[in-house]
């Protein structure tokens, strides 16, 4: 049976939101360390492997973390450089910053990296065009297709399963979509991220097994995720002159994290999980490579 695929998306929530929400220039900080090591300690001690998606300003602030990643067995796939959404680029921009990324990570690990998966799932109809800058730039597989008709991402009718798309030019990539499940008609997210942390345990088991029925799932959450500790007093000061909607998106963003390492330690002791890369050889050698 092929397994899950457990992916992490390794940025720091303080660099982002300071930027694109209080106005403050700030540089990744030592937090992202703290709360990845704390998941690659977990997936150590039950010696499961997994896909981290790295920002590249955080690679480049803390390349021994990237390379910590590496030598544990984990594999290393893109996620942009400064967290821009895709549907915020031009395709050169796009082309320039997943290519800026990769080189910088592959420069860190010393091989190559072939997975991407973009800013806040971002690939939806409008930026369907990034799948051919990726197919270009070398990329075999992406994974930032949400199967949903979603408020901020997503592509309601998208298929649901790992599968190598046709696209201009006789170019093809593996798509490897995020989980949805079917209620009452209608798609919902799944399996990870916010949806794990707000969700109760039971949901995401349920959740897992439904996806299970037919594909692999693809679970995916964020280090910062993890986080209860005080954020640093810059970005304290800056949100406590924002506006009363930055403090409470900030104030949603850290709702349940006491749950998540819990919720997460039952996740991959109930399920079988490898990373992405694994996943999708099984899927596509089961189809006899056309997924």
């Amino acid at each position: 049976m092929i397994p899950n695929a457990l992916t992490i998306d390794v940025e720091d929530d303080y660099s982002i939101m300071a930027r694109d929400r209080l106005g403050l220039a700030m540089a990744p900080t030592e937090a992202v360390v703290r709360n990845t090591g704390r998941l690659l300690a977990l997936l150590a001690d039950r010696r499961i492997k997994a896909t981290f998606f790295v920002l590249g300003e955080v690679a480049e602030a803390f390349p021994r973390l990237v390379r910590d990643m590496a030598a544990a067995g984990h594999e290393i796939g893109v996620h942009g450089y400064l967290h821009r959404p895709v549907f915020g680029l031009s395709r050169e921009e796009f082309r320039q910053d997943v290519g800026r990324t990769r080189k910088l990570l592959e420069d860190i690990v010393g091989g190559g990296v072939t997975g991407h998966r973009a800013p806040a799932f971002s690939i939806v109809p409008e930026t369907a065009w990034a799948l051919e800058e990726l197919a270009d730039l070398g990329f075999r597989y992406d994974s930032s297709v949400f199967p949903f008709a979603g408020r901020r991402y997503g592509w309601a009718g998208f298929p649901r399963h790992i599968h190598r798309r046709d696209l201009a030019g006789g170019r093809t990539i593996v798509e490897a979509p995020m989980s949805v499940v079917s209620v009452l008609g209608k798609a919902l997210p799944a399996c990870g991220g916010g949806y794990l942390r707000h969700f109760p345990y039971a949901f995401t088991r349920w959740a897992m097994r439904r996806v299970m029925r037919e594909r692999p799932a693809v679970v995916y959450l964020h280090p910062y995720e993890t986080d209860l500790e005080p954020g640093p007093q810059e970005f304290d000061r800056a949100l406590a002159a924002a506006p009363l909607a930055v403090r409470m998106f900030h104030r949603h963003q850290r709702w349940n994290r006491d749950t998540v390492v819990r919720k997460v330690t039952r996740l991959v002791g109930e399920f079988d999980f490898a990373p992405l890369r694994e996943v999708i050889e099984g899927v596509m050698s089961a189809a006899g490579g056309r997924g």
